[in-house]
């Protein structure tokens, strides 16, 4: 199957409410370009590099998510060029974005990336540190938090909704507290493997590559 039918499959399992975002690292523009042509317009990139190359050669009503994990020094690259990083997961991040911004006098919007897995290999702040940087959060002026997002680890069906419940149950917490620069509007979670269950747990954007551009090749990169 090719791009164009993936995406009418995909498409038929998501509600209008949730937002589709095309992870489309290691994948061609040409690729990119033949979603855009079926109505895509959010695009994931998990590498700065890639996501500013890419963001010069396609039409710029295109909403690019930065979904990978942003090192601090490649923040100044992405600036202006990003609708949502997603991968918010350290104070020092966290301020590296706070003084990019600032210095453009543009707004970042983030979400909190949570290692809900207490996944060693993985990225994210751990759950009992949230609120450590959701302190740091309420002293900026140029960064928003729209919400949450996380990488689930591998797993079944039983795993995959409890972790998803989980964050779940931190964005819920979290929409109901007056907190300065925090918006629960976003729960990010799921991808082409699991992004149905992750629907059915709560989240309103999904990540999905494999199921709409095939395979990766990552020899290209």
């Amino acid at each position: 199957m090719g791009i164009t039918s993936n995406l009418k499959n995909v498409r038929e399992k998501i509600p209008k409410e949730v937002t589709l975002v095309a992870v489309s690292k290691t994948k061609p523009i040409e690729d990119i370009k033949e979603a855009y042509n079926e109505g895509v317009r959010d695009f994931g990139e998990n590498k700065v590099q890639e996501l500013v190359k890419k963001y010069d050669e396609i039409a710029n009503d295109v909403r690019w998510h930065l979904i990978g994990h942003l090192q601090v020094n490649k923040v100044k690259y992405i600036v202006g060029k990003v609708f949502l990083i997603h991968s918010l997961d350290s104070i020092k991040l966290l301020k590296e974005i706070e003084k990019r911004y600032t210095n453009e006098g543009l707004k970042a919007d983030v979400l909190i990336e949570i290692n809900i897995g207490r996944e060693e290999n993985k990225t994210g702040i751990l759950e009992e540190d949230l609120k450590f940087l959701l302190d740091e959060c309420e002293k900026c002026s140029s960064v928003n938090v729209k919400g949450l997002m996380a990488v689930i680890p591998i797993g079944d069906e039983t795993s995959n909704r409890f972790y998803f419940r989980k964050m779940k149950d931190i964005f819920d917490d979290l929409k109901h507290k007056n907190i300065k620069n925090i918006e629960m509007k976003y729960l990010s979670m799921g991808m082409t493997h699991d992004y149905e269950i992750a629907i059915s747990e709560g989240a309103n954007i999904v990540r999905v590559g494999e199921g709409i551009f095939g395979k990766r090749n990552y020899n290209k990169e």
